[in-house]
């Protein structure tokens, strides 16, 4: 085919669609400006342990989901080490004031009974409550790697509802609707703001089943690699692209931080459209849509904390932990203030020789940018000693909070590491240190819809800032994006192709 593609941003969803694509026959180069690929699967080493950076969780990697599906197509399902959370509890939720606690199994079945045999007169609310999350979920048909249109404006009037109505108009226990809002932390919720729609498609995601990588994210972004690399491609790290050199509404070619100006027929960005502004003249786009872009409001950000734990100290979880303060703050918990943290994620990553005992430990509060805009304008390195207090603060509270949980747990740490919304900022070149990129708003959806066809004529967009977000939204906003190059429903249809004649034929 000759055709040649430059995807700037070597996080996930470049990675994906240089991969698909390269299949193909393109001829893809990916630039990633830090000196790993992998933007979200990242994964870095401190006192010998290796911690990942963004995707802890996984959905849809069990046989007949879309994410196996589409690696299988690719050819690197079977090269990754995916490990299964425990089916009779995929998470954990604790309600420490009211010492309350759930153990929440997977399936839609089981899923749905045990919250029935916990709240026994909400039993058909329930029913209906998870019959909407899953009648939500099938209208979105590339959800299920369907070959259909898909039209925000074209849904039920649940669709766009606000989620925390949502699951008022099914369940009437206040205490049960906070509870069935658990998982809002996996896509920045925001009461009477985010859609149902973003709702409904997380918990289906993990209610199907829930894993995560066993020895560490980074083997799907080097996977993915792999495949741009054996059809010809390049990928390279530390190769931060500067600008885009435009004219008359064309890329004429890339300038790297090195000098060199690439050239290609095709250019994706997979960085946040607020950083892709950056790169190019303000001339080249038409200033509504520049200014469009910059007044869609972010998700908010996190801080997290990374430790290392001695050895034989601490039993391994296989599941994720979920822990709140107590009822009716799931939808405040970045907020910033003497009553952070109000909640936040545990979770004891496993290695590929997992055994009983973990060695590591990543905890995760959602935070507000706003807690570190008084430092927005330094970087790395040199943020000075205030800032360096306030990240100790904030670990202690965390780690005060786990305290209560396991009495002694102080003296199970090893090394203590932390992360800021200024960290998530600057490493994903992410406007604000967004964790799930632009904010889906119930109230003005029409603002955060960006479409993967620029104003620019070679110019298309892929990543989480494109319809859909996560481990599973950002694979699927690749096909998208290479189907605009190869043709619609063309890789749909070969990765269910490949599916059937593999697995469902015999």
């Amino acid at each position: 085919m000759n055709n040649s593609a430059i995807i700037i941003g070597g996080g996930t969803g470049g990675l994906f669609t240089g991969a698909l694509l390269a299949k193909n026959g393109w001829k893809i180069t990916v630039l990633e400006k830090n000196a790993i690929i992998g933007g979200g699967l990242q994964t870095f080493v401190r006192n010998g342990a290796t911690f990942d950076t963004g995707m802890h969780m996984l959905g849809g990697f069990h046989p007949g989901g879309s994410l196996f599906k589409i690696c299988h197509y690719l050819g690197i399902m079977e090269h990754l080490k995916i490990r299964p959370t425990d089916d009779e509890c995929m998470d954990s939720l604790l309600y420490l004031d009211e010492d309350e606690r759930y153990a929440i199994p997977c399936g839609r079945h089981d899923f749905t009974a045990y919250f029935a045999g916990r709240f026994p007169e909400q039993k058909d609310n329930l029913s209906r409550y998870v019959d909407a999350l899953y009648r939500i979920s099938e209208e979105v048909g590339l959800f299920y790697l369907r070959e259909e249109d898909f039209s925000i404006f074209a849904h039920s009037e649940e669709f766009l509802m606000p989620a925390d109505e949502f699951i008022a108009s099914y369940i009437d226990d206040p205490r049960l609707q906070d509870i069935l809002a658990y998982m809002n932390p996996m896509y920045g919720g925001v009461a009477h703001h985010t859609p149902a729609y973003i709702h409904a498609l997380v918990n289906v995601l993990y209610i199907n089943g829930e894993s995560r990588f066993a020895g560490g994210s980074l083997q799907l972004a080097n996977a993915l690699a792999g495949i741009i690399r054996q059809h010809g491609g390049e990928v390279r790290a530390g190769t931060e692209a500067i600008r885009l050199h435009c004219e008359e509404r064309t890329i004429r070619g890339v300038e790297t931080s090195d000098g060199t100006i690439r050239t290609a027929d095709r250019y994706i960005s997979s960085i946040h459209p607020c950083s892709l502004l950056g790169l190019l003249d303000e001339t080249a786009l038409p200033k509504s849509y520049r200014n469009r872009l910059n007044e869609i409001p972010n998700s908010y950000s996190a801080f997290t904390v990374f430790l290392k734990l001695k050895d034989g100290t601490f039993p391994y979880i296989n599941h994720t932990c979920y822990c709140q303060t107590s009822h009716g703050v799931c939808w405040h918990l970045s907020e910033c203030n003497d009553s952070w943290p109000r909640g936040f994620m545990y979770m004891t990553p496993p290695t590929a020789e997992q055994g009983p005992f973990s060695r590591k430990m990543i905890i995760t509060s959602p935070m507000s940018f706003d807690a570190v805009r008084r430092w927005e304008h330094t970087s790395t390195g040199k943020r000075g000693d205030e800032y360096l207090h306030w990240k100790k603060t904030q670990a202690e509270k965390l780690l005060g909070i786990m305290e209560r949980i396991y009495p002694g747990f102080h003296e199970k740490i090893e090394a203590v590491h932390t992360s800021s919304p200024l960290t998530i900022r600057d490493y994903y070149h992410v406007k604000e240190g967004s964790m799930y990129g632009f904010s889906k708003d119930a109230q003005n959806i029409a603002l955060s819809q960006v479409p993967i066809a620029t104003k620019i004529g070679n110019l298309l967009l892929t990543g989480q800032n494109i319809n859909l977000h996560g481990i599973c939204g950002v694979p699927l906003t690749a096909i998208n994006t290479a189907e605009a190059l190869l043709g619609k429903n063309t890789l749909i249809r070969a990765i269910n192709l490949k599916y059937r004649k593999d697995y469902e034929s015999h």
